[in-house]
Parts: C-alpha cells; structure tokens; sequence
C-alpha cells in the first residue's frame, strides 16, 4: 500500500502517509517515553499501532532519531551494531509540553490500525485458505478468486474513504450480494 494518498487522516498525516518531521519527532519522543528503543523497534512499532497503514523506512526514523539526540532530547548507547536510544530530560519536558498533541496523533494511529484490522478481517482468510465463516467453497482457484483480489485490492487504494464514498462503496457490495443472491434471477419488485 504504499505511495497511497488519503485525505482523512490529513491533520495526522499531512501528505499521504506521512508526518510532518516535527509531529513524527514528538511521537518518537513519546515512544521512547515509554521504554527505550532500537530504530528498528520503532518502525516496526508505528505499522503495529496503525495497523500497516503507515510503516516509516529506515530513511526517515534514523534522521529524526540523530536530529533528537543532536538536539539532547535523546540519547543512544551502542549495544553491538545497534544503538539503543533513550529519552533525555529534556525530551521528557518536550513530550510533556505537547501531550495533548501527541496523545491525538496516537489515538489517531490506533484508530487507523483499528479500521485496517476490520478491512482485513473482512477480506483475508484464515490460515487454512478459507475464510473462517464461509468454509472452504471461498478456496476456488479460478475466476472467484481473481475476483475477489481484484475487490480487495480496489477497497484498499480507495481506503480512507469519506462517509459518501463509503455510502457508495458499501451500494456496489449490497447490490452485489443481492445479485448473487438471486442467482441471476432479475430482482421481483412487489
């Protein structure tokens, strides 16, 4: 899913899915707040929290990590090839003086990651092949399958949607449904 531009989240995520390089700066403070950390560990921290939808590369979680230390607001200690990084007292006060900020951008990831659970539990399949609700008719290897990729793989370059498009999505299924449904009998009206 990357290079996806999504409007929804603009206020977390100014350009697509990505942070401005202060607010991410903050909410590696904030993480490091909690418990010291490898750059690594904070990558794969954010994907966790935002449920895949926002994965920073090493090329931007290692320059706000030297920009934090640079500035005192962390530190880091070699452990071998790694550096363990650790928040300074300073970075403390700077996490205090922006808590209600960091604490909305947080919420916000969790949020994301929640929707993108949802979609997922909704389109994937167990680890057998087969969506655990349906049982095994959803393994067919032929045009069905390729259909529904080809459905998951819209409903995610289309995801964050606004409550229309949502509303018109969720018109697309129903009347999908409904066609199957009636085994290609025209729909009766009465």
């Amino acid at each position: 899913m990357r290079g996806f531009k999504g409007g929804m989240f603009g206020e977390v995520f100014r350009m697509g899915r990505k942070f401005a390089a202060g607010d991410l700066q903050l909410v590696i403070l904030a993480l490091l707040a909690e418990q010291p950390r490898h750059g690594y560990e904070l990558i794969k921290l954010l994907e966790e929290r935002s449920g895949g939808f926002y994965v920073p590369s090493p090329g931007v979680i290692y320059p706000a990590l030297t920009y934090l230390e640079e500035t005192g607001l962390a530190e880091v200690e070699n452990e071998g090839t790694k550096k363990l990084y650790r928040i300074t007292e300073a970075g403390r006060r700077r996490v205090e003086e922006n808590r209600d900020m960091i604490l909305h951008t947080l919420a916000k990831l969790e949020r994301i990651g929640e929707k993108m659970a949802y979609v997922k539990r909704v389109f994937e399949t167990d680890r057998h092949g087969a969506d655990s609700d349906y049982g095994d008719f959803m393994q067919d290897g032929g045009d069905i399958r390729a259909a529904r990729m080809l459905l998951r793989s819209a409903l995610r370059m289309r995801y964050p949607w606004s409550k229309t498009e949502a509303a018109r999505i969720a018109g697309i299924l129903e009347r999908a449904a409904t066609e199957i449904l009636q085994g290609g009998r025209p729909e009766t009206r009465g």
